[in-house]
């Protein structure tokens, strides 16, 4: 299995641009990457007057749409975490953006003074992020798991390195 990261924070504090910049980044040293995304809210790729959007609204259940470049599946059901990370057990990583609860590695971003709390209440939280420069002179954040490395928010090649290095392939 490849190594599989949770990027992890409060609405707005960065998941996404974190990672689609250590996309980029891996990507640049061919590590293939894979992503899965958490959304609270209900989301629909499908749009009305294509071929897969008759399909789901016929009743399809499920419905897999295959290109010579791309494949995409669309269920009628939610898909658990670990069967998506068995899905992607080829790539050479796999980054989490969401689940919390889940108790794969994290990095949580902190961009408010509230964000410290999450940190400290999160179970495996191996490093944080932070939009704070006190926390990132510090260079490091007690939690109630141990001491952990803060990373700068724009600290992007430091922090795809130190997942490389210490926890990639």
């Amino acid at each position: 299995m490849p190594p599989v990261w949770q990027i992890v924070g409060y609405k707005n504090s960065g998941k996404t641009t974190l990672v689609c910049s250590l996309v980029e980044r891996f990507t640049a040293k061919d590590v293939r990457t894979a992503v899965i995304k958490h959304d609270a809210h209900d989301f629909d790729i499908d749009h009305p007057g294509t071929d897969s959007y008759r399909h789901r609204k016929s009743g399809a259940s499920a419905i897999a749409l295959v290109s010579s470049r791309r494949t995409a599946v669309i269920e009628e059901r939610e898909t658990g975490l670990d069967e998506l990370i068995g899905r992607f057990s080829d790539y050479d990583f796999i980054l989490v953006e969401g689940f919390k609860q889940a108790e794969y590695p994290k990095l949580v971003i902190v961009r408010s003074l509230e964000d410290h709390a999450l940190a400290s209440q999160l179970t495996s939280v191996q490093a944080v992020v932070s939009w704070f420069a006190a926390d990132v002179v510090q260079g490091r954040m007690e939690l109630q798991q141990g001491s952990v490395p803060v990373f700068g928010v724009d600290d992007i090649d430091r922090i795809a390195e130190w997942l490389l290095r210490n926890h990639g392939h």
